[in-house]
């Protein structure tokens, strides 16, 4: 039997389909200078960064029955475990469509009607033996699982990005270490300010709050720390942001699993979802702990700064 993955994760696996042009996407339309397909996902991401980056993960979410299809052979190649993952004869991945603008920001339109989630008696002896499970907004589909790992010790990372109601409410509570993109953080609460934000979404259950907003940084509250904080950016050439939230949960669970204190595992996340973004396709510059250390090292490397004293710009 292999050994049990210390980062574990069900959700989204995705077949993205990706279109480069040579315009901004706010030019309306643009020459295609290049099209490619790739393997994508939040969750499969988010794990193949964790891979790249040395540790230890594993897919335990719904895979099809058949064990040389293409998604399966993607996760093996990408070396993460598949063989506590449930099988299935109907599942299959999301379809996405992604256009890439000429400055590096995406539109995805996709197909989900597939079966996500993971088996509802995934057995409690191997969830016991990881430390982390991330999760993403399908994962209200496999609460009581996600409940489960909560109460045997894991660290349950949620990388949700839309809200299916009740069942998501309940999903965001489970997780002590939230990560949401400001903007469904700001739909999630109804706040204006990212301050107002992080304290809406704090419960004496966390650990961390993080929201993560693309080229002005991220903010976050940890438990072990007093004060709301802000990481500006690092400076890199953007090339295509597809996938960088997904490196940033995975860098960010890496560095979790490592002993690393909040402020730690937001830098170090911060910097591999920077260098990801230096490279075409979700998965194509995702980094190495080499290159992330080189980067935190650099002279101009950014440092987080009390949010009350920060001069930031959170969008409309």
């Amino acid at each position: 039997m292999p050994t049990i993955p210390s980062i574990l994760g069900f959700g989204a696996i995705a077949i993205d389909d990706i279109v480069y042009v040579d315009q901004p996407l706010s030019a309306g339309k643009g020459k295609v200078l290049q099209s490619t397909r790739a393997f994508g996902g939040n969750v499969a991401t988010a794990l193949t960064a964790v891979a790249r980056l040395g540790g230890t993960a594993g897919f335990v979410g719904w895979l099809a029955s058949a064990s040389d299809n293409a998604v399966q052979l993607d996760l093996v190649a990408s070396g993460i475990e598949t063989a506590f993952a449930p099988r299935h004869p109907d599942a299959r991945p999301v379809h996405s469509r992604i256009t890439v603008g000429s400055d590096g920001e995406r539109f995805i339109a996709y197909d989900d009607d597939a079966m996500l989630g993971t088996a509802p008696d995934f057995p409690d002896d191997i969830l016991s033996r990881a430390t982390v499970l991330i999760v993403d907004s399908y994962a209200t589909g496999s609460l009581d699982v996600v409940a489960r790992a909560r109460d045997l010790g894991l660290a349950i990372l949620g990388d949700i990005e839309w809200s299916s109601g009740p069942a998501t409410e309940r999903l965001i509570a489970l997780c002590d270490h939230l990560i949401l993109p400001l903007s469904f953080a700001r739909t999630a609460t109804g706040r204006r300010s990212p301050a107002e934000m992080l304290d809406a979404l704090w419960l004496p259950s966390r650990s961390a709050v993080v929201l993560t907003d693309g080229g002005r940084g991220v903010y976050y509250r940890g438990r072990e720390e007093t004060g709301l904080w802000h990481l500006p950016p690092h400076r890199v050439a953007v090339v295509d942001s597809t996938g960088a939230g997904d490196c940033f949960h995975g860098a960010y669970a890496h560095a979790l699993t490592r002993g690393a204190d909040t402020a730690g595992r937001i830098a170090f996340a911060a910097a591999a979802a920077a260098v990801s973004i230096t490279g075409r396709g979700g998965r194509e510059a995702l980094p190495t702990e080499d290159q992330v250390t080189q980067l935190l090292a650099s002279a101009n490397a950014p440092s987080a700064v009390d949010l009350k004293n920060a001069h930031v710009d959170a969008g409309a």
